[in-house]
C-alpha cells in the first residue's frame, strides 16, 4: 500500500466526470488500498478517486467501523434534508454549511463487481452524496448555502 498525493481544487481531475469500473483486478485492489490508507493519513471520512488523480467512478468511506469500498455508485433514493458543516480534504481548510438529503440509498459494487446496497444517514449520507458528487466533477461547495470562516463561524 502507498500514500498517493491528494489533489487541490484547481487541479482539472477534481472538475471532470469519471469513467466507470469495468475492470476488477489487482490494480482496482491496490488503488483502494491506496485510497484507505491516504484516507486514514489524512483523517478524513471519504475520498474518491478523482481526488488522487484517478478518473474511475469509487471511492472509500470509514467512519470508525472500518473501510467502506464503493464502486460505480448510483443513489437510487433520496428522503429528507439536512443542513450540516462540510468540508473537502481537496479544499483543506475550508468550510461551508450544505444542504444534503438526511438519508440516501445507495446501489455499488465491491472490489470484486459484486452488487450491493446500502443506506445511510446523516454523516453517512452527507459523505455518500460528497464522494459521488466527486465522480461526477462536482465539488461540495457548489452546494453551500453559507461558507464558514476560519474560527467556523
Amino acid at each position: 500500500m502507498a500514500i498517493r498525493n491528494i489533489l487541490n481544487e484547481r487541479e482539472d481531475a477534481l472538475h471532470r466526470v469519471c469513467r466507470p469500473v469495468t475492470n476488477f483486478d489487482e490494480r482496482l485492489w491496490q488503488l483502494l488500498d491506496d485510497m484507505a490508507e491516504t484516507l486514514h493519513k489524512a483523517d478524513g471520512c471519504g475520498l474518491a478517486a478523482p481526488q488522487v488523480g484517478i478518473l474511475r467512478r469509487a471511492f472509500v468511506m470509514d467512519f470508525g467501523d472500518g473501510i467502506i469500498e464503493v464502486i460505480n455508485p448510483e443513489i437510487v433514493e433520496r428522503k429528507g434534508k439536512q443542513e450540516d458543516v462540510e468540508g473537502c480534504l481537496s479544499c483543506p481548510g475550508e468550510f461551508g454549511i450544505t444542504r444534503r438529503p438526511r438519508r440516501v440509498k445507495l446501489k455499488a459494487q465491491n472490489r470484486h463487481g459484486e452488487e450491493f446496497t446500502m443506506e445511510g444517514e446523516d454523516l453517512v449520507a452527507r459523505c455518500i452524496c460528497h464522494e459521488t458528487d466527486h465522480l461526477d466533477g462536482i465539488l461540495f461547495k457548489e452546494h453551500v448555502i453559507r461558507m464558514l470562516d476560519p474560527e467556523g463561524k
